[in-house]
């Protein structure tokens, strides 16, 4: 899926949809929906599979904070929106230009006695080379969430 932008036509000044690339992720997880909420909306949760360095409220409308190798990189989000069970979105304030104003999505499907976890980073200004990058860790950090909400607790990808 693209995400539609507005962008102005400069020599007849006119307006025209020009897509916007989104990276798209889906798993399987033999889990209740309502644990893979709490891997995504808790501060517990986040960095027990994603970085170490969280901060994070289960709280629309605050900041949540990723540190990444030491604090080299910070990033911040602003919780959008927390439908407990079925979807966290989060969008970016800034820190990386290339993120800043994407959208990250985690919607939860139940499916028999686990869910489906589809995962969109949306948004994304062009399809550059830190946009494939991104695409390859999130593939890797969707199976690591999974290790964790199933009880194999692999840890942190970032420790630091």
């Amino acid at each position: 899926m693209q995400s539609p932008a507005a962008a102005v036509d400069p020599p007849n000044k006119s307006i025209k949809w020009v897509p916007m690339p989104d990276l798209l992720h889906q798993i399987s997880i033999n889990a209740a929906p309502q644990a893979v909420y709490a891997a995504l909306a808790t501060q517990a949760g986040l960095s027990a599979w994603w970085t170490a360095d969280t901060y994070a409220e289960e709280k629309v409308g605050s900041t949540a904070k990723f540190g990444f190798n030491k604090r080299d990189a910070v990033y911040r989000m602003m919780i959008k929106a927390l439908d407990p069970g079925r979807q966290v979105v989060w969008s970016c304030e800034g820190d990386n230009p290339e993120w800043a104003g994407t959208t990250l999505t985690w919607t939860i499907v139940p499916d028999g006695g686990g869910c489906a976890l589809r995962f969109t980073h949306g948004g994304w200004k062009s399809a550059s080379e830190m946009f494939a990058i991104c695409n390859s860790t999130w593939g890797e950090l969707m199976y690591r969430l999974r290790a964790f909400v199933e009880g194999r607790n692999p840890g942190p990808h970032w420790t630091e």
